[in-house]
């Protein structure tokens, strides 16, 4: 990690708050992907799952009774977390749902109704360790918002990824990952029907195919490598350092910024990453490619720059909570680790990257309903209104529209 301080730390958050989703490389292949999977169909998606999925001869779809088996085959500590970790996800989610709405003036009706979305397809990563905290993550909050057909791909899937599946109730489930997973929820095969929405963190594979198929498929968001940002000028230096480790084990891309007005403080924590990331060489790698720390002149400089940067993740203190304006999720405080938002909290873990926390929150269960609105308007109200209506649509040089309310306002 570097240790960054005066005009080239200043440099370094103008550099980074400036940073995009690294997935230009990718577009070129990915375009060749998505277009055999239209083009072509299951015989694509089979030929690319057997190349980089071992799917071998088994069918695309895992069945229930495969997810069953799986299910009684885990052990009951994996369950029980698996539990209370939903539980909280839940009752996150179940806070989250907009409400619907009437409100009347005068014979003028205008409300909301709120309305899930038919289906959705829960892109959860392959990878060494099964990412059940990624299931978990997308379908509850699909669920509490009421969607219908709930889908979930995965490369080779493990089995305690099954079994939590079956916990959850999925019922669909592909063991497909990938650009050709996404093009595949997207535009629909025999194996897998296309779905509304497409959620889910993934490489720089899946976040391309998912820009290429957003204009005919719903996406949540293009989410990069993850990032953790601590704002801290005191405390315990193996904690801090332990945050930065904890999120550079997810990838040798994380990005992993320490900001202090302790120049004592930064070089203990730096001291301690480097301990600490000793026998974990995705974090080694991930600490000295982006790691760095920032020393600012003071509190007020530190938040400035945090805002900045908009991170995925940041920790702050609580005298600081209020001056975050951009930000995925804060974790507040000493006794507030970031592995708490990835698994039991109840917050979202899939976060914007990249910058764009500027833009939008974490996924919630927003991301799953449609907010209809609705208008009634009486007789009376209608004849109040009309002068407004034409004259405007006039100004516009839409006739018809003036038309359609003077025809309705000349009949007694």
């Amino acid at each position: 990690m570097r240790i960054l301080q005066g005009q080239a730390a200043g440099k370094m958050v103008g550099r980074l708050a400036a940073r995009s989703q690294p997935i230009a490389r990718q577009e070129q292949k990915v375009k060749k992907i998505v277009a055999e999977i239209r083009r072509r169909g299951d015989p694509a998606l089979r030929q690319f799952a057997r190349r980089w999925d071992e799917l071998g001869s088994r069918t695309v779809r895992i069945t229930p009774g495969e997810m069953r088996e799986a299910f009684q085959s885990v052990s009951g500590e994996l369950m029980s977390s698996v539990r209370l970790a939903a539980e909280n996800i839940r009752d996150f989610a179940e806070r989250q749902k907009p409400i619907e709405w009437t409100r009347t003036r005068r014979g003028l009706a205008v409300g909301q109704l709120v309305r899930p979305l038919d289906s959705v397809g829960c892109y959860v990563p392959g990878g060494r360790y099964p990412l059940i905290s990624t299931l978990l993550m997308t379908a509850i909050p699909a669920k509490v918002a009421g969607v219908a057909r709930i889908c979930v791909v995965s490369p080779n899937p493990p089995g305690e990824l099954l079994a939590v599946a079956d916990e959850l109730g999925i019922d669909e489930f592909y063991r497909v990952g990938g650009a050709h997973a996404v093009a595949a929820l997207a535009y629909g095969t025999k194996s897998i029907p296309r779905v509304d929405k497409i959620v889910g963190p993934g490489n720089s594979y899946v976040t391309a195919a998912k820009r290429l198929v957003a204009f005919d498929c719903a996406i949540d968001m293009l989410a990069g490598p993850t990032e953790v940002l601590v704002v801290a000028h005191a405390g315990e230096p193996d904690w801090i350092a332990s945050d930065l480790v904890a999120q550079a084990e997810h990838d040798p891309d994380a990005l992993t910024i320490l900001i202090t007005c302790s120049a004592k403080l930064a070089k203990a924590v730096v001291a301690s990453a480097r301990t600490q990331s000793d026998a974990n060489p995705v974090a080694r790698r991930s600490l000295k490619r982006n790691g760095c720390v920032l020393i600012a002149s003071d509190r007020e400089q530190a938040m400035v720059w945090a805002n900045q940067l908009a991170p995925e993740h940041i920790t702050v203190s609580e005298k600081d909570v209020d001056q975050v304006r951009h930000a995925g999720s804060i974790f507040v405080g000493d006794y507030s680790p970031q592995a708490a938002g990835d698994y039991v909290s109840g917050p979202n873990h899939v976060l914007p990257t990249g910058g764009a926390a500027r833009f939008r929150a974490g996924l919630a269960v927003l991301d799953f309903v449609k907010l209809i609105t609705v208008q009634r308007l009486s007789r009376t109200a209608l004849r109040r209104v009309a002068p407004t209506i034409t004259t405007l649509a006039q100004t516009e040089g839409l006739v018809a529209h003036a038309n359609s309310v003077r025809i309705r306002c000349s009949h007694a």
